[in-house]
């Protein structure tokens, strides 16, 4: 079977823990990994851990080693990347989605401050990619984003997969609803972005509305 780069259970088969390492590395670290398979990546790790008649068979603690690992030298690495030019390459990326990106995690970063932001990014596809280095091009001090971006990164990297090993052990057999929870991991990391995408259509929507009134008024 070809190797697909998009497909979780291709790293997990290929290179095992040490895909969970590269996938974080360059999802959280390269703008180049933002199509990567962070979240579902992780949750199969986790299942695939638990004893059962899985194809492959990975090691907890290797695991949850390579992903802490994975996710917090990712983004330390993008942050440093971000301190050295990363906005002038942000901006002149013309992929549609890191642009969606950035725009999300600039709002992000206004909306929260810092410490919230860099903690919920962890949690939210492609924002998690360019926050990084946008942190660094921003010039947030390097102890805060440290300190955040660990707490994030544990949480995020060692809690998605320890939830895929619970649910591994307590459900029998598991693995063969596999791609159906994989795709509901995807709708749920994406549900965010699909929000924030409705609802600035609606704002959109409205403020013709909005300035059709006021332009009445004047009128009147």
């Amino acid at each position: 079977m070809a190797f697909n780069p998009l497909d979780s259970t291709s790293w997990l088969s290929s290179l095992g823990a040490l895909g969970v390492f590269l996938v974080l590395f360059a999802e959280t670290g390269l703008l180049i990994g933002f199509f990567l398979p962070g979240d579902s990546l992780l949750f199969t790790a986790g299942l695939l851990c638990t004893a059962g008649t899985h194809a492959v068979h990975l090691s907890l603690p290797a695991v949850l080693l390579a992903a802490a690992a994975g996710a917090l030298l990712g983004a330390q690495t993008g942050f440093w990347l971000g301190q050295r030019g990363g906005r002038v390459l942000l901006a002149r990326s013309k992929n549609r989605h890191l642009r969606a990106g950035v725009e999300r995690a600039e709002e992000i970063l206004e909306r929260y401050g810092y410490g919230k932001a860099i903690v919920l990014a962890r949690f939210i596809p492609v924002v998690r990619t360019v926050l990084n280095p946008m942190a660094g091009a921003l010039e947030v001090p390097t102890r805060v984003f440290t300190l955040w971006q660990v707490v994030g990164g544990l949480v995020w990297s060692l809690g998605v997969t320890l939830a895929g090993y619970g649910l591994g052990s307590s459900i029998p057999s598991i693995d063969k609803y596999l791609l159906p929870i994989i795709a509901v991991i995807v709708l749920v990391s994406l549900s965010p972005l699909a929000i924030e995408l409705l609802r600035r259509r609606r704002a959109g929507a409205s403020e013709p509305v909005s300035h059709a009134r006021h332009a009445a008024s004047e009128d009147s």
